[in-house]
């Protein structure tokens, strides 16, 4: 899809988000909407994601990543919105930083 027809968003959560499956509950909640992009651990109960879709596809995408998998508790959470680039292909999951 063109870049000028997507959004992209900078989503950061923290809280009991590392060990409970988190990034595989994004990347699994990213495909079916046809988000792209990635999520990464970064410090300790810290996880970043990056998606780009249309905007109506970033609301429901946040709305999961904010709630998270069950055994998550996202307590902070922080999302910036930046200009899309349509550089991905797919959702994936990146190194930890």
């Amino acid at each position: 899809m063109p870049a000028e027809n997507l959004a992209r968003v900078h989503i950061w959560v923290m809280g009991r988000v590392q060990g409970v499956g988190f990034r595989a509950f994004v990347v699994s909640s990213a495909a079916p909407l046809g988000v792209t992009g990635w999520v990464r651990n970064l410090a300790e109960d810290c996880v970043e994601a990056l998606g780009e879709g249309t905007p109506e596809q970033l609301e429901r995408f946040i709305r999961l990543v904010l709630t998270g998998p069950s055994v998550a508790r996202v307590k902070e959470n922080r999302v910036e919105y930046e200009t899309a680039t349509g550089e991905f292909a797919r959702f994936e999951i990146r190194s930890s930083r």
